[in-house]
């Protein structure tokens, strides 16, 4: 049987936990699902020395070996990441014994991937010179300013740019995994890990860090709280401001400061964007025509559809399916 593939998860003290445990759990759940009869993955953890190794949340980890003694013969080098949030904003952690180690590792591992603010250990490295990348949104502003030569782009899960890999913040790493193991055995696997993990859905890298209904969080017993939910319900209904700041007994005047002041967005702006954001749920997950996505959501046409999809993401629903569409949609129908 072909040797499992050796997955070297680089750590240090203060790493944030879940960069080196999710990717950690995919690999070996993906590794079960294969069985003992096919080569599946062997991950250590390395770090400067091996042995006890704190993390952001206190809880200890072990490495199993120490950075200089990695040797070749690595599959997958993933840097894990850390944040430091003790000076009242937010800074990434560049551990420098991690960065100067991978200026001569990285170059023998077949990908490389930066794990949330890992992306910056990679940047530091070189390894990010002249590629596109993402980062946790928090500190992808100080990536860019700080290495102007890396293309970042806040918005997505997850970037990979040849053998290079980088990703969001925290759960992400999860995604990221889930995408190199779909590479690694193919998609079917992929999501039946997802599955085992009671995972939504494996989402595909080009999918943005920010779902619209969380990113405007508000008190539970705010009313406008309680009106987005009702939106969410009713997406597919005329929705006029009038009939939004009835639901509230508000004036539309009244209603509509009320609601930017909030949110940050007007009312007829943020309807639009969770119509758009269900559309895409919707081409992702389904077979629904477009004009069947455009009464569901709300959006009334076809001509609406592609007009948002243009203006919001700069392309259009048929290209948008075709690169993110989920392997376990059936094919989709455009007419």
């Amino acid at each position: 049987m072909t040797a499992p593939r050796r997955v070297v998860i680089a750590a240090f003290p203060g790493v944030e936990l879940l960069d080196v445990t999710g990717p950690a759990e995919v690999f070996s759940i993906a590794s079960r699902l294969l069985g003992p009869d096919k080569p599946g993955y062997r991950v250590e953890v390395a770090a400067a020395a091996a042995g006890e190794l704190g993390t952001s949340g206190g809880i200890r980890l072990v490495a199993d070996v120490a950075l200089e003694a990695v040797g070749d013969g690595v599959d997958t080098l993933l840097v894990a990441g850390a944040m430091d949030l003790s000076a009242g904003r937010v800074e990434p952690v560049v551990d420098l014994v991690v960065a100067d180690w991978l200026t001569r590792a990285a170059p023998g591992a077949r990908r490389v991937a930066g794990l949330c603010a890992g992306a910056h250990l990679l940047a530091a490295a070189g390894i990010l010179d002249g590629l596109p990348a993402t980062t946790h949104w928090l500190t992808a502003e100080q990536l860019a300013a700080d290495h102007p030569s890396v293309a970042v782009d806040p918005d997505p899960i997850f970037v990979r740019a040849g053998r290079v890999w980088t990703c969001a913040g925290v759960t992400a790493v999860l995604d990221l995994a889930l995408a190199m193991v779909a590479e690694d055995h193919g998609q079917a696997l992929a999501l039946d890990t997802a599955r085992a993990m009671v995972m939504y859905l494996k989402r595909p890298g080009g999918q943005s860090q920010f779902s619209v209904p969380l990113s405007l969080q508000a008190p539970a017993d705010d009313r406008v709280d309680g009106l987005r939910l009702w939106i969410q319900e009713h997406l597919a209904e005329d929705l006029p401001v009038q009939v939004l700041a009835d639901r509230l007994h508000l004036s539309v005047r009244h209603f509509s400061r009320l609601f930017r002041r909030r949110t940050g967005r007007t009312p007829s702006d943020y309807l639009e964007a969770v119509r758009l954001e269900a559309a895409r749920r919707l081409l992702e997950e389904s077979d629904r025509s477009l004009p069947g996505i455009a009464a569901d959501t709300g959006l009334g046409s076809v001509e609406t559809l592609h007009r948002v999809f243009r203006n919001r993401l700069g392309t259009t629903p048929a290209e948008y399916r075709r690169r993110f569409r989920s392997p376990d949609a059936t094919a989709p129908r455009t007419a």
